[in-house]
């Protein structure tokens, strides 16, 4: 499938969509991600031109709601709306408790997870291990959705187990609640993050279901962006892991959409740039202690592949100050220009 082939008959990824009786920007979504996307991570996805990103999971555990975890978690200061907050758990009234108290705290939208394959989290029959119990899952669309006055949406996997894909009536479960929106994985709990994502499914939900479908797994290039968005019919889709390091991911998709030709790779210095705002919006958000360990990760993913990166991050990680770790950074990104201004000069 060529570029112009698809260009005949360009997406509407870049018009607003309605969820609910709200409007995003556009249908380019960043997807939750736990120790990822907090408060900075999303204003800078939007600023690089995702129309909506969707909080952290935030458990319904109400004697955790105030740990400093939860409060970080739960912070939405500056954000472009809508707001969305991702909830988590296993119980009906727990849930539409969380879901009260997450609108409260200025949340537009909800948004039920139903999809993380983590373990921690799947031992206690959330995330995706609730797939394994249709009614556990009907009971807690209709608690939610009833106990909000915004829109409600859902992000699930295909299924629990390979072979034993229920996404189609779990898919039907969740319009017949009054869902909002789905986010759709397109692999199953027990293919974790292996494998390939799987757009066949999707594409089948989105023939079914009357409301707003978004498509999520693997979407890595502006390429990619428009080939799931032409194959499944995805009123939208959803980026996760490509983000990390690089946000102007969203724009590249806009630009390519727009004009069928790629933006140039991002120079040296406005990586640089974009990663010394970055931290310093994260420094600011968690404070000296916790600013400077939660931006080690941002750090390698922005430098994986240049030059000297290796090295440069093993003596990065052993800074414990905001000032020093920033500085380092800043010194590495400089002996990087000499090298070069642009990504072919300086890659490994």
């Amino acid at each position: 499938m060529t570029i112009n082939n698809h260009l005949n008959h360009p997406p509407d990824i870049l018009q607003p969509l309605k969820i609910g009786n709200l409007e995003i920007a556009n249908r380019l979504v960043v997807a939750p991600m736990a120790g990822v996307t907090d408060n900075p991570f999303r204003k800078l996805c939007k600023h690089f031109g995702a129309g909506h990103a969707i909080s952290e999971m935030m458990t319904s555990d109400k004697t955790l709601r105030m740990t400093q975890k939860s409060l970080y978690r739960a912070n939405f200061e500056g954000e472009i709306a809508p707001i969305t907050a991702q909830i988590a758990g296993s119980d009906p009234i727990e849930l539409a408790q969380a879901a009260r108290y997450q609108v409260a705290n200025g949340a537009q939208v909800i948004d039920i997870n139903m999809g993380c394959p983590a373990k921690k989290v799947c031992s206690k029959l959330a995330g995706s291990a609730l797939l394994q119990d249709e009614d556990l899952v009907a009971r807690i669309l209709d608690s939610v959705v009833a106990a909000v006055d915004v829109p409600v949406t859902l992000k699930t996997r295909l299924g629990f187990k390979n072979g034993e894909e229920n996404i189609l009536r779990v898919a039907e479960q969740a319009e017949q609640a009054g869902i909002a929106a789905l986010t759709l994985h397109g692999r199953t709990r027990e293919d974790m993050y292996l494998n390939q994502a799987r757009y066949d499914l999707i594409k089948q939900v989105k023939q079914l279901l009357h409301i707003p479908v978004i498509a999520n797994g693997d979407i890595d290039s502006p390429e990619k962006a428009l080939f799931v968005k032409n194959f499944t019919g995805a009123d939208a889709i959803m980026i996760g892991r490509a983000a990390q390091g690089r946000p102007w991911i969203f724009r590249e998709i806009q630009h390519f959409i727009s004009t069928g030709t790629h933006l140039p790779a991002p120079s040296i210095e406005e990586i640089r740039q974009v990663l010394l705002g970055h931290l310093q919006e994260l420094y600011r958000f968690y404070g000296e202690y916790s600013g400077c360990r939660i931006a080690r990760k941002h750090i390698a993913w922005y430098t994986k592949g240049l030059k000297g990166s290796n090295s440069f991050r093993q003596n990065m990680y052993q800074l414990d100050s905001t000032a020093t770790q920033a500085l380092m950074v800043d010194h590495y990104f400089q002996s990087l220009l000499l090298l070069g201004e642009n990504m072919d000069d300086i890659a490994e």
